[in-house]
């Protein structure tokens, strides 16, 4: 992958989270901010790493990405958003932890619906793929589970991780609400054959 190809997947998922972005914002009734996504390649048991990172700390959920990509994304939700949501779409005022109730999980699951189907719609009108997000669900025990068939069931294959970490802003405070969505080697390889057969500022195949 060059730097350019770099620049360009950079270029198209920022197109894709800010459509998301704007979702969230509706719901969460704050300003977004957006950082520009990191983009790496680890082996799979670096993913699960990062993950364990969050896991103590946020409330995970979990979209898988089917069609013709093979993906999935991650949301991680602070004590902090659990707080804000349930106050301003559940009108309940709750402590600042991540144990919730079956309504908050239920408000998370759907939250993470529209931002991933947001995401996942901008990425397939770019790339010209027949992608879908598959229903959220939020991960019981070992999060390594939950990840067997990118990760396990393939294990020569070393997925493409897009780190991406949104902040959404309550008046004076920051909270990040960091998204990660990471591909197979595969799908990589489908995202890379068709930024190089296709000129995106023309619109039209390259010769």
């Amino acid at each position: 992958m060059t730097e350019l190809e770099r620049d360009i997947i950079r270029e198209i998922l920022n197109i894709g989270l800010a459509r998301a972005a704007d979702s969230f914002a509706v719901i969460a009734q704050e300003k977004v901010l957006l950082e520009v996504p990191n983009l790496d390649i680890v082996p799979g048991r670096s993913i699960l790493d990062r993950v364990h990172e969050y896991e103590g700390s946020h409330a995970i959920i979990q979209s898988d990405i089917k069609g013709e990509f093979n993906g999935t994304t991650l949301m991680f939700f602070s004590g902090q958003h659990v707080q804000r949501l349930s106050r301003v779409c559940l009108r309940m005022n709750v402590p600042d932890s991540i144990e919730i109730d079956a309504m908050q999980e239920s408000l998370l699951l759907e939250i993470s619906n529209i931002i991933t189907g947001a995401l996942v719609t901008q990425l397939a009108n770019i790339l010209k793929a027949h992608i879908y997000g598959a229903p959220p669900r939020a991960p019981r025990g070992n999060i390594a589970d939950s990840l067997k068939s990118l990760i396990f069931n393939q294990p020569m294959v070393q997925p493409l991780i897009f780190s991406v970490i949104t902040q959404f802003s309550d008046k004076e405070n920051s909270v990040e609400l960091p998204l990660m969505l990471f591909f197979d080697r595969n799908t990589f390889i489908k995202i890379l054959d068709i930024i190089r057969t296709y000129d995106f500022l023309g619109g039209q195949p390259a010769v």
